[in-house]
């Protein structure tokens, strides 16, 4: 997957000329951010059963929550990747709510043909690998859930990671060295590294 290399100087430009009304400007934004946007939503949400909410309307809500606040934002130093990443962790969050308040399970018609991919084993094994890394990662500092999510997964650089999160690019490398690390000592802890290898 490519590298949004240089997105963070390139999104300051173009979030200048949306907020300005440069015609094009707000779909060029759009195709920036929703890359990264989206691989955000999915790496926070995960394969978590969210019945009728997936990673990508959440993600969808997000570019919609980010477009809406261009016309409002002032550039003070900061980062737009800031806005972004607090604009998509709380949509996320809300999410979560919005379906632990739901118990309903809507379901379409029952398919007439048997799914033939992989069998109840194979999901469930899957499944449990998931949930295991996820209370994994649910176990460790927010911060290092964040830089993990953002470097590894939506593949940002440790400059774009530091401009998103208000911190040091070195801050960001040594965080996400701990956090690796600790990831890593956690695996083989819980006996998990043959089935990731697997």
């Amino acid at each position: 997957m490519p590298r949004p290399s240089g997105l963070a100087e390139r999104l300051e430009t173009v979030v200048r000329a949306a907020r300005d009304g440069v015609p094009g400007a707000a779909p060029e934004l759009l195709a920036l951010l929703k890359p990264v946007i989206a691989r955000y939503c999915r790496a926070r949400i995960g394969g978590r059963d969210l019945s009728y909410l997936s990673a990508d309307d959440v993600a969808q809500e997000v570019c919609i929550a980010v477009l809406q606040a261009v016309p409002g934002y002032e550039d003070r130093g900061g980062s737009f990747l800031h806005l972004v990443r607090a604009i998509a962790a709380n949509k996320v969050a809300d999410a979560f709510r919005a379906v632990s308040r739901d118990r309903s399970r809507p379901v379409s018609d029952v398919p007439e043909n048997p799914d033939l991919g992989d069998g109840p084993e194979s999901h469930t094994l899957t499944a449990d690998l998931g949930a295991s890394l996820g209370r994994l990662l649910a176990g460790m500092p927010k911060l290092q859930q964040e830089i993990l999510t953002l470097r590894v997964v939506v593949g940002l650089t440790s400059a774009e990671t530091a401009k998103a999160l208000g911190i040091s690019a070195g801050n960001v490398r040594v965080t996400q060295c701990r956090a690796l690390a600790k990831l890593r000592d956690s695996i083989q802890e819980q006996g998990l590294a043959e089935a990731l290898l697997a």
